[in-house]
């Protein structure tokens, strides 16, 4: 007999009014992967999934990140675009296409991919994110498309482009076709910046791979979240094919700031005003008025909710 399952369960459920377990998280606790402590989850979303322990930044969705920049009720998904879902009819230990369907079930998401267009501080921006939990947050037809598709948008609009960037590089499912999307991404880009329009990068943890070597590091503006790890290939490799041992926190962007390769590294307290800041000024639209940060708003469970 399990005495958790079987006794305490039902009863907290009759304290909280027999309420289903859909009504609550389905754990209530978060073990930080930096220094191993327990987070209550009603204590990491109100630090924006910052451990308050050690500060470390942990991974985040499109919703949160919609949710923690725009100005609340701002904003409105673009319609993700439509690929070939399995273009090769790859199989590796198991088919491609049942991955796809496997990431697309567990994160409620079509795509490695979600842009949204909205406001900071009431200047119109497009800000695209590409998670880390959709297959590693790798390059495919689908995230090539969308990305191209939103900076065509914002280029149109007359709009910044603000990029949350997370990935493992290209999607070797897709061999050239994936590979493809980085040139396609990098001329999109370049039109944006024709039109006189501001390109920010904000690299989270990870980002490597054809991804950091594409339009990941072509910001006008490139920031970094506190500890992610960035580079082309991992450091373990490196230090393999060199055979010498790297320096300490290399490939951390505190390392990546030392050594010229970011502009600044930013707490996620601190990044909302600091690209409305950067923004307003870039696209000389003076000052914003000062404004307490953008808190996501709660569901009755304590979960962030995003406004679409």
């Amino acid at each position: 007999m399990n005495w958790i399952t079987n006794i305490v369960r039902p009863r907290i459920k009759g304290l909280m009014g027999g309420k289903d377990r859909g009504d609550t998280p389905e754990n209530l606790w978060k073990k930080c992967p930096s220094c191993g402590e327990m987070v209550f989850h009603r204590d990491l979303v109100s630090n924006l999934n910052v451990c308050p322990n050690c500060g470390h930044h942990m991974r985040i969705g499109p919703a949160e990140r919609f949710a923690y920049t725009f100005d609340a009720g701002s904003f409105t998904e673009l319609v993700p675009p439509t690929v070939a879902a399995d273009p090769l009819r790859f199989r590796g230990d198991k088919k491609y296409a049942d991955e796809i369907k496997g990431a697309r079930a567990k994160t409620g998401r079509p795509e490695a991919f979600t842009a949204a267009r909205g406001t900071i501080d009431g200047l119109a921006v497009m800000i695209g994110v590409q998670p880390f939990d959709f297959l590693g947050g790798s390059l495919g037809m689908g995230v090539g498309e969308a990305l191209v598709e939103s900076l065509q948008a914002a280029t149109k609009e007359k709009r910044p482009y603000i990029l949350f960037v997370a990935s493992g590089g290209a999607r070797m499912q897709e061999g050239i076709l994936s590979l493809m999307q980085m040139p396609r991404a990098t001329i999109c880009v370049d039109m944006l910046r024709e039109a006189g329009l501001p390109y920010v990068v904000v690299l989270t943890d990870p980002t490597f791979g054809g991804v950091s070597a594409s339009y990941a590091m072509l910001g006008d503006i490139q920031i970094a979240e506190p500890g992610a790890q960035i580079g082309f290939t991992g450091a373990r490799v490196i230090a393999q094919t060199i055979r010498e041992k790297l320096p300490e926190g290399f490939q951390r962007a505190e390392y990546l700031l030392e050594h010229g390769m970011l502009d600044m590294v930013t707490h996620r307290k601190e990044l909302r005003a600091t690209l409305s800041r950067l923004l307003h000024l870039l696209m000389k639209q003076g000052k914003p008025r000062s404004k307490v940060l953008n808190m996501p708003k709660r569901n009755g469970n304590g979960s962030a909710a995003a406004t679409s």
